[in-house]
């Protein structure tokens, strides 16, 4: 689960890290209002107006603009509130800006320089070990880093059985090129920013940049925070910070109907039991010539009410012009998904696309001659090879 900046930032300043201090605004009057809070409370006299979506690239789409007045927080907040932005991770569609958030101006003038850096804290799963990822060369495509100079990136890895330890942030900090009252603040920085991201049971936190400011703060300017799902049943107080409006409505209707649902841009929707068989039913997709319009899951007991909720999320992309359902029948009889199948395809209706049925394993005999019976539109299937063939015949 993503969060936005201004979310990530206050469960930063909640572990002790420093960040920069911003005031979240739904409408450019209420800007202007956190603009004048956050003035008096920090003395600040410029304003960086930040777009909160999920998605980052936000300045090069014109999501991020300095305010050097308070009419220009108006006039940047108007601009903003509403756009559909788009950058280098949110696609040519882009997404709607709801909320932004004003923020302190921290590149202020002093006797020495500022200087960006990256870092991140995530799971390696080469090692099974939390790693801290970091790189003088901050503010820039981490990606671009990595492929033009390798070499400035580095990385520490953390024992689970002992954590974070003192010696490690001290070399993070001294890697970093920081000295002085910088070098004591990137190691507080750094241990700060490794216990929220274990507390919180996060599956990514990433600063950029982390700005060493004129007078040798550590500061987080930005913050992206991804939470890991299957843990938030510890942490309800962040799973209210879910955004719906930032998802898929056809992945948020799914999740509500418990079917495990990712779209992608293809022709061919899949219904399967199993992420694995998933896996390979795309796969046999694309081989027939294909392209899966989507990973859909619909766990190990698929009842006709599963199979009915699955085909209407599935029909929802009007990309798709066929649909393969590939079953295995371990836990749950094949006939009893084959009469699903055709109960749900009743309930519905015309369902305008072919559907290819492949069932296996318990009682699939039967289950085929009950698809083959039921007079509809569907076909079915014994072998991978036979679900693609149709697939192929159906398309073309």
């Amino acid at each position: 689960m993503n969060l936005h900046e201004y979310q990530s930032k206050e469960i930063l300043s909640k572990y002790g890290v420093a960040i920069q201090r911003g005031i979240v605004a739904n409408t450019p009057e209420e800007a202007v209002a956190a603009a004048k809070t956050l003035s008096e409370q920090t003395g600040t006299g410029w304003w960086v107006v930040k777009a909160q979506i999920h998605a980052g690239g936000r300045g090069k789409g014109g999501g991020v603009k300095l305010a050097k007045s308070l009419d220009e927080v108006q006039s940047r907040s108007n601009d903003i509130i509403g756009m559909q932005l788009i950058t280098p991770q949110t696609g040519p569609e882009g997404k709607k800006v709801h909320h932004v958030l004003i923020a302190e101006d921290v590149y202020y003038p002093g006797a020495s320089e500022t200087k960006e850096f990256y870092m991140s804290v995530l799971l390696d799963r080469s090692t099974g070990k939390n790693t801290i990822m970091y790189s003088t060369e901050g503010g820039m495509d981490i990606e671009e880093v990595a492929h033009n100079t390798p070499h400035l990136i580095f990385k520490e890895e953390i024992d689970p059985l002992v954590g974070l330890q003192p010696f490690q942030a001290r070399k993070i900090a001294f890697n970093l090129g920081v000295s002085g009252d910088a070098f004591k603040n990137m190691v507080k920085f750094v241990h700060s920013l490794y216990n929220a991201y274990t507390d919180i049971d996060a599956a990514l936190f990433e600063i950029n940049p982390v700005l060493k400011t004129s007078d040798d703060k550590i500061i987080a300017v930005d913050a992206k925070v991804n939470l890991d799902e299957n843990a938030l049943y510890r942490h309800k107080d962040l799973a209210a910070l879910r955004d719906l409006k930032e998802e898929d409505p056809t992945e948020v209707e799914a999740g509500q109907f418990n079917l495990n649902y990712v779209k992608l841009d293809g022709n061919v929707g899949c219904m399967v039991n199993g992420a694995g068989l998933a896996m390979a039913t795309m796969d046999i997709i694309k081989l027939s010539g294909g392209e899966p319009a989507n990973f859909l899951d619909v766990g190990g007991t698929a009842s006709a009410e599963t199979v009915k909720n699955a085909f209407h999320i599935i029909l929802k992309d009007p990309n798709v012009k066929a649909i393969l359902i590939n079953i295995f029948g371990g836990i749950v009889r094949c006939d009893r998904v084959a009469n699903g199948v055709v109960e749900a395809y009743q309930s519905i209706g015309d369902i305008p696309v072919p559907i290819i049925v492949r069932l296996q394993g318990t009682n699939a005999v039967e289950a085929k001659k009950i698809i083959d019976d039921s007079g509809l539109n569907v076909h079915s299937a014994i072998t991978l090879q036979e679900a693609a063939d149709l697939v192929r015949q159906v398309l073309h």
